[in-house]
């Protein structure tokens, strides 16, 4: 799905290809992927009070909108939020305070977007868009000085991480770009896709979940001292739950040899060459693995049973129970991007008791707008 366009590079006018989308069959560029993992291990004692702070500055935006226009649209504050914790979290830096201020999100948004450009829309007639947006590449001269400001950005605040590069061999500016992608494309394109996903399906399966995760999840909060931390999160099986069953239901290359493509009815040869075209939901949404394969059902992933579907929830192009490594296509977010997507469910029922929403369209994933709020009462 990510495009391996051309990046404009700071020290000359070179090609990078981004790590994510090299073969595994390309053995020199495989340490990039570990980059962000690798390296970016010390940031993890950050992810938990960074996302706390910057999601109550999101929270409080929403309130007071809410409460002056009887609404408030999730998108704007939402991005505002996951940009400025990705990068106090990952580099202790604050987006705010640098010369990139408060852009950060539209040109990430901005570079996203072209990054993404096969599979957008912008609801003109799919004919239409077939010929503008899907057939050839978008010109990268269009995101060019965006992007600038976000390499220039990652190039001065991910100074430790970019001297870690160097000793496995790595140039500063080819690692800044792989970082750009993981953090921009990664985490934050995961995050600005999957949050008003997660939104949607909670807002619209009503109260009576919304206190059982409020329940569950102030209770153990509770149990440990009124402290949250990684251990407290596995002990909340409904939220981890519905957390899976979000990006079960509502997930966001050519074959490098000869193989066999098998489904429950039939097998089918594929030639060495041959373009592949794959669509999540088909696999995701399989009656014959999951029942009510269309519903929204929150409790599926609970128990013995419901963990072992979680091979078969395959948004991060893998399994859920693999983990990405430099061998493989699987989204290296995946492991960052599930940590953070459970604390936003926690965090938001720490706060809330009840809420609902209002659903559109967006050229990617949904719209949510928030409609109302209900503080926590317990």
């Amino acid at each position: 799905m990510a495009s391996s366009a051309t990046l404009s590079s700071r020290r000359a006018n070179v090609q990078v290809r981004p790590s994510v989308t090299v073969s595994e069959l390309e053995k020199p560029e495989l340490p990039l992927k570990s980059i962000p993992g690798d390296y970016g291990l010390p940031f993890i004692d950050r992810v938990l009070p960074e996302f706390k702070a910057c999601y109550t500055e999101l929270f409080k935006t929403v309130e007071y909108e809410l409460a002056e226009k009887g609404k408030c649209s999730f998108q704007t504050p939402s991005e505002q939020a996951a940009f400025n914790f990705l990068a106090r979290a990952f580099f202790d830096s604050n987006p705010v305070d640098s010369k990139l201020g408060t852009v950060g999100p539209s040109s990430a948004n901005i570079w996203v977007l072209f990054q993404l450009g096969p599979i957008f829309t912008l609801g003109l007639p799919k004919y239409i868009e077939d010929l503008l947006l899907h057939t050839f590449p978008l010109p990268s001269f269009l995101v060019k000085k965006d992007y600038k400001k976000l390499y220039d950005f990652f190039y001065e605040s991910a100074g430790l991480v970019l001297d870690e590069a160097e000793k496995m061999g790595i140039s500063r500016d080819e690692a800044c770009h792989n970082l750009v992608f993981a953090t921009c494309f990664n985490s934050f394109g995961g995050i600005k896709v999957f949050f008003p996903i997660m939104l949607k399906w909670i807002g619209l399966a009503g109260e009576n979940l919304h206190l059982s995760l409020a329940k569950e999840i102030r209770s153990v909060i509770k149990s440990n001292g009124g402290e949250l931390s990684l251990s407290a999160m596995e002990q909340m099986p409904l939220m981890k739950s519905v957390v899976y069953e979000s990006f079960r239901i509502d997930p966001p290359g050519k074959a490098k040899k000869d193989l066999l493509v098998e489904s429950h009815d039939a097998v089918y040869e594929v030639k060495e060459g041959e373009m592949l075209f794959g669509y999540q939901p088909f696999a995701t949404k399989d009656p014959n693995i999951f029942e009510r394969a269309e519903e929204f059902v929150p409790d599926r992933f609970m128990g013995v049973d419901g963990e072992k579907l979680l091979k078969y929830v395959l948004w991060s192009n893998g399994p859920e129970t693999e983990h990405p490594t430099v061998a493989d296509k699987q989204c290296a977010g995946k492991d960052f991007v599930m940590l953070v997507s459970r604390l936003f469910v926690v965090e938001f029922f720490r706060r809330y008791d009840t809420f609902e929403v209002e659903v559109g369209p967006a050229p990617v994933g949904v719209a949510v707008t928030i409609t109302s709020l209900k503080a926590a009462s317990f």
